[in-house]
């Protein structure tokens, strides 16, 4: 079963503009589906493809790049002999699948890419991590670009609901409501992609079961065990620090602030410890971290810090799975709680979850503001996101309150409107009822964050 993706729209931009001068390096986190759509791509675009798994490559394929590199017409005809594919000049693509196992391949793309043959593409994870580069030059001829699990329009997609999405983007654009039993549906899709996620094999799974949130549940738990298992693959001097913040995930987001306390994972830590933690699981595109910004103004990242943060999972439905085993799932009846809308605390945790999840999709980096004040000895503002327009003569942010339940206070919001109003395009509150519009604050489901 291969799902539509957004990103093959962008593999075929690459081709037309890159011409061949440029490689394409995509990365992601594990089991997301890179490899997957790549093939596909490769099928339907070209006339022929190798695709490379540095994971399962022998020796002797290993070897070709060793060896031959200063010799292409012969590298090319071991390659083509060794996967029984004929290449043909500028119809062929060349994948390289795994790429962080094997850096020297990496090291390679800009000698090939000059040879101007075939097309290349490279897929990876951890691709940034120190050991995956230490002895190789980063190719310049390398055009980046990274792919998360699908989104909440794919996920509509892949539910054959694709079309309802054009209109719920209308709606937004318009500021006006869904009609209600619209609404209702699009809610539904947005409970069902917060038990199951944007992983592929966990929709396959959902799918093929009939709608069984259970069998879903089993490749997640799959999944999560994969990358606890990478963790415990990487250097022993920051391993234990990446599995305390991995499994500690749910903790933090459960509680009001949301934000790590690192005095909590062990007596008398600091942020500062935990540096190269937060990188590799950013890097790996396991986790989503979230930054306080102290000024919310032009460049959110020149005024944050690194003290503040908050930690969230990649995807929300590995979040479900991995915040609850599999007893608790069923006893505690989150399925039926969730679709119901009657989690409480746990629903708000996966609210923003879910939001940070759809943001990072969006293309934006994670910030949140706060503002302690010291004569009521509590934050009295408090924005779980802020993202900006990017701009850099006409700037404007927007920040974004997330709400899970129909009752709510706009207070925080007010008072960050009227302390940074030169600065603000529009405010946001996420929350589960319809589109409305009270005191210039812009009201939405959290099925409409897509539009953002």
């Amino acid at each position: 079963m291969i799902f539509k993706r957004k990103i093959y729209e962008k593999l075929l931009a690459w081709k037309k503009e890159a011409n061949g001068k440029k490689a394409l390096l995509i990365e992601g986190a594990r089991r997301i589906g890179k490899s997957t759509i790549v093939e596909e791509f490769a099928k339907n675009e070209y006339r022929s493809y190798i695709l490379i798994d540095f994971a399962r490559a022998s020796e002797a394929v290993k070897d070709y790049f060793r060896q031959y590199l200063n010799d292409l017409d012969t590298f090319y005809m071991l390659l083509s002999t060794e996967y029984g594919v004929q290449l043909h000049l500028r119809e062929s693509v060349i994948i390289f699948d795994e790429v962080q196992v094997f850096p020297k391949a990496r090291e390679a793309i800009n000698y090939l890419v000059a040879d101007g043959r075939y097309d290349f593409i490279e897929i990876g994870s951890l691709i940034s991590i120190k050991e995956n580069v230490k002895d190789i030059v980063i190719p310049s001829e390398e055009r980046q670009l990274k792919m998360y699990p699908l989104d909440f329009e794919e996920f509509c997609e892949a539910l054959n609901e694709a079309s309802l999405t054009p209109y719920i983007r209308n709606c937004f654009d318009k500021k006006v409501p869904l009609e209600r039993s619209l609404h209702n549906k699009a809610m539904l899709l947005f409970k069902q992609y917060l038990l199951i996620g944007g992983m592929p094999m966990s929709i396959v799974a959902f799918l093929e079961g009939r709608k069984d949130f259970g069998k879903a549940d089993l490749e997640k738990r799959d999944i999560l065990a994969l990358y606890r298992n990478d963790i415990m693959k990487i250097k022993t001097q920051y391993r234990s620090k990446v599995l305390a913040i991995f499994d500690q995930i749910p903790g933090p987001l459960s509680r009001h602030e949301k934000r790590v306390v690192f005095n909590r994972i062990v007596q008398g830590s600091s942020a500062e410890q935990y540096e190269d933690t937060f990188f590799w699981l950013s890097d790996s595109m396991i986790a989503n971290e979230c930054r306080r910004t102290t000024d919310p103004n032009v460049g959110l990242s020149l005024t944050e810090s690194d003290s503040y943060i908050k930690c969230y999972l990649g995807d929300t439905g590995l979040l479900i799975s991995h915040a609850f085993d599999e007893n608790e799932l069923l006893e505690d009846e989150v399925y039926k709680q969730i679709l119901a809308g009657k989690l409480g605390l746990n629903e708000g945790m996966l609210y923003e979850n879910a939001i940070a999840q759809m943001l990072v999709a969006n293309g934006h980096r994670l910030f949140f503001y706060t503002q302690y004040n010291a004569e009521k000895k509590h934050n009295d503002i408090e924005i779980d996101f802020i993202i900006s327009n990017n701009r850099k003569t006409k700037y404007k942010m927007y920040p974004i309150e997330v709400k899970s339940s129909e009752r709510y206070s706009v207070t925080s919001l007010l008072r960050f409107k009227e302390k940074y109003k030169a600065r603000i395009e529009d405010c946001y509150i996420i929350h589960p009822r319809n589109l409305t519009i009270h005191d210039g604050i812009i009201c939405i489901p959290p099925y409409m964050v897509m539009c953002l």
